[in-house]
């Protein structure tokens, strides 16, 4: 029997939403405050998925301010088919709302958005067999509504359905019609340890509806399973009739309370039905794939050598994608970053990252920041936490921004030009020993016996001439994940310019 790994989708890939359009399956999820936004994925076996673009990607779509916390921007969005069309309806905090568009490719072009006049967040979107659309929402508890899709209208005021077991944060609602019965998926509990599916069904709508007796139907809440936080999940049919859910779940490491550096990943789990419920799970690492012809892409390129015209999709900013800033074909084969602030703790900084998606990986890129020009390879997690390995004039440095503090951890002079500069993720026993800071300077000393329980370490540094990794500093890296900072993100590791222009030729980030 074939078996998959799961996640299917890893690294800050949450709140996934599928729709399957005869053997093809897509895929949208969320991307908070960086640009573009919704990613969209397709799949021919529910297992392989490939990045093909996104719904918000343009300025005219999405207009994030500089302003807007980390965390807040594009949450849950919801993908449907329907009437030969693709439909994603999401929110945008500190932005516009609850906004539809519309496309005939899901890779686009999208409509530009259509507001939903609906309050809340987590908009789903379900069509009965009179054609009525109803538009499903969290705002105080699952509330839903027919709407005018093409306009956003609302063809009466909200109602409540259902909101769970009575776990808090009802949330993520999906609607479905199937067979005689409507079925309503919800996650509750907080998308946390706590975080937990549920699934109440109607003969018809609004209601009544009636909740599985066993609810929650899923959840890893008080277990030692190696995913955490599951739910937010989504159903779908497959082609050859068998039934599967796409959920987000965190992979926690570290000693207690765990840590997750990596954000909320889409899994897969199987479904099956009883007394004509829909049951997922189990959710298993490594788990039976379906019985659909296998279908694997082209795995998305480790290098990215700045030949092509535009940014390939895996590449996403904070808040906004600045042409005037962000430049390919300035400098034949370098990417040209214009800073915009002096710093990375400070909004508006210039800032192209990749999602790290393996837990033990290598990044590396090529960077002249030419004379009085500042910038370099980060790995950040919002503007008050992030580690970077900065270049400067004659200097190389190691930063670490950790909440209200930042400090240069460690630095050395190096001879002028371009310089290799790279982190390297390695993640570490539960108990590691200690963490260290190599020597450069007065500042650099380290306590020694300090006792780390963080996800791992990531080991700042340079490549010398003769290609050996010179390392500043090793820093646990607790500090970039959620657990200690907050928000719904993961990390994003790429370059950045506080000063002048720096120019990339390369950028490489893969596995270790």
């Amino acid at each position: 029997m074939a078996h998959f790994d799961n996640p299917v989708i890893p690294g800050f890939s949450p709140d996934p939403s599928i729709c399957r359009v005869g053997e093809d399956y897509y895929v949208a999820t969320s991307s908070f405050e960086y640009v573009p936004g919704v990613p969209l994925w397709h799949s021919r076996d529910l297992v392989h998925w490939r990045l093909i673009g996104h719904a918000l990607d343009r300025p005219s779509q999405l207009d994030l301010p500089d302003t807007a916390p980390s965390s807040c921007g594009v949450y849950a969005p919801t993908l449907r088919h329907h009437d030969g069309r693709f439909w994603m309806i999401t929110t945008v905090v500190a932005g516009a709302g609850n906004v539809l568009v519309t496309a005939e490719d899901p890779a686009g072009p999208w409509s530009e958005p259509v507001p939903v006049g609906i309050p809340g967040i987590d908009p789903d979107l379900a069509w009965d067999d009179d054609g009525n659309c109803w538009c499903v929402f969290s705002h105080g508890g699952i509330r839903g509504v027919r709407i005018e899709p093409e306009t956003g209208e609302l063809l009466g005021e909200p109602v409540e359905m259902w909101s769970g077991s009575g776990l808090q944060y009802p949330e993520g609602p999906h609607l479905y019609r199937v067979g005689d019965w409507w079925y309503l998926l919800l996650s509750e509990g907080g998308t946390e340890r706590g975080h937990a599916m549920s699934i109440a069904r109607a003969r018809s709508l609004p209601g009544p509806f009636e909740a599985h007796p066993d609810n929650p139907v899923l959840s890893h809440r008080s277990t030692g399973h190696p995913v955490q936080n599951t739910g937010h999940g989504d159903l779908v049919e497959a082609h050859d009739g068998t039934w599967w859910m796409v959920l987000l779940g965190t992979r926690p490491r570290g000693h207690t309370p765990q840590y997750h550096g990596m954000g909320r990943e889409t899994f897969l789990v199987p479904v099956r039905w009883e007394d004509e419920w829909p049951l997922p799970g189990p959710l298993e690492l490594r788990a039976p794939a379906p019985a659909l012809a296998p279908h694997p892409w082209p795995a998305e390129p480790h290098r990215d050598d700045f030949d092509s015209r535009a940014l390939a999709p895996c590449w996403v900013s904070p808040r906004w994608h600045d042409p005037s800033a962000v430049r390919l074909g300035e400098r034949p084969g370098h990417l040209v970053l214009h800073a915009r602030a002096d710093s990375m703790d400070k909004p508006g900084a210039v800032f192209v990252g990749r999602r790290q998606r393996d837990a033990d990986c290598s990044a590396r890129t090529r960077a002249d920041v030419g004379d009085g020009g500042r910038g370099g390879l980060a790995v950040r997690l919002d503007e008050a936490h992030h580690y970077q390995v900065e270049r400067e004039d004659g200097t190389v440095r190691a930063v670490a921004r950790i909440g209200p503090l930042r400090r240069t951890v460690a630095e050395r002079a190096v001879p002028p030009g371009p310089l290799t500069l790279r982190i390297d993720v390695t993640t570490t026993d539960v108990l590691p020993p200690t963490v260290t800071v190599r020597p450069a300077g007065p500042e650099a000393a380290a306590p020694s016996g300090l006792r780390v329980g963080g996800p791992d370490t990531l080991r700042l540094g340079y490549e010398t001439a003769d290609g050996d990794f010179e390392v500043l500093a090793e820093l646990d890296g607790r500090y970039l994940t959620t657990e200690v900072a907050g928000g719904f993100t993961g990390r994003v590791v790429g370059m950045y310019a506080t000063r002048g222009t720096p120019a990339f030729d390369w950028f490489d980030l893969r596995p270790a």
